[in-house]
């Protein structure tokens, strides 16, 4: 019987292509959008995957979207907990609300994906916990303290889950890209991004694509003695 994979903030960018790698992988997934209608139906017609709409932010809204996905497909035994926005500023700018919504959404978002499924795992002695967390969480980044301490507590979160959750034949491990072609990093300045570039000795950016083979092989049975670990997909930048 196939298993069922949540994916957060997966109808766009990277989400987008871990939803589409699982289910070529034979996975029944669900992937979860925040607020962009048009994008998710777009997304579900040209891939035929289930989309369901809540805040990862919000705990009840998590809770009650992942009760949705398990009525309709069935028990979850992958999160892949990718949904994340950025709210950048220098610190000395940088206001409580920019500092609170990414710690909601980037931080709280994953304890609230994971902790509603987490019993379920543990009952069925299987479960897969896979992070998106970033390059910026292992080296910081000017004007991310925000960004760079959720992604810094979210190989945290893995590590300790990791624990938690071994006997019980789970794991829980993150994914740290660097600079990945998304719309969002193709929108900025060429001369921006060519100074990107000059700063990654493989000399481009990251694929979707690549990101989500490293997802799928963490969900997979191969993956079972792989815990609590992280693995940087950043075309061999320094990040530590």
């Amino acid at each position: 019987m196939a298993k069922v994979a949540v994916v957060t903030g997966g109808t766009r960018g990277i989400g987008a292509a871990i939803a589409k790698a699982l289910k070529n992988e034979g996975y029944h997934v669900a992937a979860n959008y925040a607020g962009n209608d048009e994008a998710a139906k777009a997304f579900s017609a040209d891939t035929g995957i289930q989309t369901f709409k809540w805040d990862v932010s919000d705990y009840e809204a998590s809770k009650s979207g992942l009760a949705e996905v398990e009525a309709a497909l069935g028990p979850v035994d992958i999160v892949v907990a990718n949904a994340g926005i950025t709210r950048d500023a220098p610190f000395h700018k940088m206001t409580p609300e920019q500092w609170t919504q990414v710690i909601d959404t980037n931080l709280t978002g994953v304890f609230n994906t994971v902790h509603p499924v987490w019993p379920g795992m543990r009952e069925r002695k299987f479960g897969r916990v896979i992070v998106i967390s970033s390059i910026n969480g292992q080296k910081g980044q000017f004007a991310q303290v925000n960004y760079a301490a959720t992604k810094a507590g979210d190989l945290g979160i893995v590590k300790s889950l990791a624990q938690e959750g071994a006997r019980a034949g789970i794991t829980a491990n993150a994914v740290c890209p660097g600079y990945i072609a998304t719309d969002m990093v193709m929108a900025i300045p060429e001369e921006v991004r060519t100074k990107i570039i000059s700063g990654i000795p493989a000399g481009r950016f990251g694929d979707p694509d690549e990101i989500a083979r490293c997802v799928t092989f963490l969900a997979s049975d191969d993956s079972g003695f792989i815990n609590g670990s992280t693995l940087s997909a950043n075309g061999a930048q320094i990040c530590s």
